[in-house]
């Protein structure tokens, strides 16, 4: 393939289900995605989001060990499959859903962090990344915290301690939305092409609670964005070939890739 794209998902999701639509037998980026980019490889990444322990759930070390999961993971994978093809560094596209915004850019600050070529080259091959609801602004990000923590709750009966610790943390994530900018800004220094960024935010309400992350708290100024006419549940969960989010999506993918 010419591309890698990699889809993280959210704090309540995991690999598949996220990606997969109610009627659908597998996830869009499998059946659907192919026929529309054919020479791109597909990766999905998986972490344990539904931990036992809510109270450690979104600490600074938790987001920061899935993204140092993700970038090694990653960074493996190509070496392995550049032995095989001896290709130059494939572009990276990323779409994240959520929490996996965080973790996505969390890896990003790392890999420019790093002087290890395999790790480095991750941020250096990165081409753009599309994000689904997920949390732009510092004060948004509290109220995110606070509207999951409801949707959790309603599942488990831990709420006040989740509330507690998103709530404390929403500091934690607004210094890893700084960094990130910070090195998105700076790529041009590097002789690096601009990472391009798309975020997709949630028209509907989730029953019972409301805009999860509301457009004003999803969107980057200066950056394209998109609604998506579904709740921030299943905006992520696209239908068909005629879905409006996967032809928005789709349209990015191949503006990228040009």
């Amino acid at each position: 393939g010419n591309c890698s794209i990699v889809f993280i998902h959210g704090l309540t999701g995991d690999r598949e289900r996220t990606w997969r639509a109610e009627e659908a037998s597998s996830p869009w980026p499998q059946i659907l995605l192919p026929s529309i980019i054919p020479n791109a490889r597909i990766l999905t990444f998986g972490y344990d989001a539904y931990v036992a322990d809510w109270r450690r759930v979104v600490s600074e070390s938790r987001i920061s060990n899935y993204a140092w999961k993700l970038l090694t993971e990653l960074s493996k994978f190509r070496q392995n499959d550049q032995k095989a093809s001896l290709q130059k560094e494939q572009p990276i596209i990323f779409v994240c859903h959520g929490l996996g915004g965080l973790v996505c850019e969390d890896a990003l600050v790392k890999s420019n962090e790093r002087c290890e070529p395999h790790l480095s080259s991750i941020f250096r091959s990165t081409l753009g990344i599309a994000f689904f609801g997920t949390p732009h602004r510092g004060a948004g990000l509290a109220r995110w915290a606070e509207l999951l923590a409801k949707s959790i709750g309603r599942i488990k009966q831990t709420n006040h301690h989740i509330l507690e610790v998103l709530k404390s943390d929403s500091d934690t994530l607004a210094r890893i939305q700084d960094s990130f900018h910070a090195i998105v800004k700076t790529r041009n220094t590097k002789g690096l092409p601009p990472i391009e960024l798309t975020c997709f935010y949630e028209e509907l309400p989730l029953p019972g609670i409301g805009l999860v992350v509301p457009q004003h708290s999803a969107i980057l100024p200066g950056f394209i964005s998109i609604g998506i006419h579904n709740n921030h549940k299943d905006m992520t969960k696209l239908r068909s070939l005629e879905d409006p989010g996967f032809t928005a999506l789709c349209g990015e993918l191949k503006r990228w890739l040009r």
